[in-house]
């Protein structure tokens, strides 16, 4: 999979960005599910890897688009954890949103390298 932008950290509100999810979101989440914990740079602020951005790709998946509760959503990813297929399903769920962010990176160069109609 290549990366949504070639960085090894994203702040907070690019994450939100790119996952069409607000910042409060993001930090509930946090607070219910133990595979999200992105951690803090120096200045206190919330800073994402790539995994992190993944999972929580998936689990907009599983509440958004399955339905699953909270609990539910908790429930599934220990299974996926324990079959060790969460790595998978990660990528699987990145996919859509990487081809996205591709999609939208050329549109804008296209505009900034077109000419201006006269």
């Amino acid at each position: 999979m290549e990366p949504i932008a070639r960085k090894t950290y994203y702040s907070i509100g690019e994450v939100s960005n790119l996952t069409g999810l607000k910042a409060h979101v993001l930090r509930y989440w946090e607070t219910q599910f133990d595979i999200l914990s992105p951690t803090k740079n120096r200045g206190g602020s919330r800073v994402y890897r790539m995994r992190e951005i993944e999972t929580i790709l998936l689990v907009k998946h599983l509440l958004y688009e399955k339905r699953f509760t909270i609990e539910g959503a908790k429930r599934e990813l220990q299974e996926m954890r324990r079959s060790g297929k969460v790595d998978e399903a990660r990528a699987f769920q990145a996919e859509p949103a990487v081809l996205a962010s591709i999609k939208e990176g050329l549109t804008e160069l296209r505009e900034v390298l077109t000419l201006p109609q006269a």
